[in-house]
């Protein structure tokens, strides 16, 4: 039965992760390029009058308090709203692949739970809900293609060219804070510009966390030969366990090596939900 909203949350791809240092409390400065696919999780929304947030979960389990819920109770404090939303979760998208899954789902949720309940909040708002739930939401909330800054927080709306990407997820996945915690983590890469970017944007850079990935997590280094041996240069997306190659030409889906997903994907231009939130700041750049 469909649902008052049926929504899509898209994963995102890591153009190139460079770490700049690291500050005094602990958070480490990077920047990189967050780039919008087209593999994407769909959710559905109900309203609910007694005021609850339930939630069910139409594929893979998830855990009790994960961020859609949280996402939903977060808006729910902010705005102090009688109503409730019974949320229908199709999961597609791999935890603890460095796709922004968990993320993309709490952004859209937080988008469509203002408009399913009236609240009229502005996406500066909506943002700010959302960094309290974790550094990437803010990104799927802004709907763009971005060059990212700080400790994520900066954030640079850019458009892209056209590209199709190659993307591997071993079954085994990597957790976030195994990789920052890692003394052998390379803290010191030069800052780049965006127009040395431009120049090479699906070529630019490297991932610094993957050397260290690899070693904890040698499906990593697996999902890179074998995308190497499709003739394809693979790197690593953010701080998860998947991997990823800019195609050039067209290519037929090849068969997935073992214990791993495989999926062709497009970037996308925009977030399927951009202007569901009222803004008068973000502006989109171009090279």
């Amino acid at each position: 039965m469909k649902s008052l909203y049926d929504i899509s949350a898209p994963a995102k791809l890591n153009l190139f992760l460079h770490i700049t240092g690291r500050r005094s409390d602990g958070y480490h400065l990077l920047q990189s390029v967050f780039m919008l696919i087209d593999w994407c999780d769909t959710l559905h929304f109900d309203l609910r009058d007694d005021g609850q947030i339930s939630r069910e979960d139409l594929s893979t389990p998830l855990p009790a308090d994960d961020l859609i819920t949280r996402a939903a109770h977060a808006l729910k404090l902010a705005s102090n709203t009688a109503l409730g939303a019974h949320i229908g979760i199709e999961k597609s998208i791999p935890a603890q692949a460095g796709m922004g899954g968990g993320s993309s789902d709490a952004a859209s949720t937080l988008l469509a739970l203002n408009r399913l309940w009236r609240l009229n909040f502005s996406l500066e708002k909506l943002i700010q809900i959302g960094l309290q739930l974790g550094a990437d939401v803010p990104f799927f909330l802004g709907g763009h293609n971005a060059w990212v800054e700080g400790i994520g927080e900066k954030m640079t709306p850019i458009n892209l060219p056209p590209g199709q990407f190659l993307v591997v997820k071993p079954n085994e996945g990597l957790e976030t804070k195994l990789i920052f915690s890692d003394p052998d983590m390379k803290r010191n890469s030069e800052t780049a510009i965006i127009s040395g970017f431009a120049a090479d944007a699906f070529g630019f850079g490297r991932n610094d966390l993957q050397s260290v990935a690899e070693r904890l997590c040698p499906p990593v280094t697996q999902a890179l030969k074998w995308l190497d041996t499709q003739g394809l240069k693979g790197r690593m997306t953010g701080s998860g366990s998947a991997v990823f190659a800019h195609v050039l030409h067209h290519i037929d889906l090849p068969s997935a090596p073992s214990a791993c997903q495989v999926r062709l994907c497009n970037r996308l231009d925009d977030h399927p939900l951009v202007g569901w939130a009222s803004s008068d700041r973000l502006s989109v750049g171009s090279f």
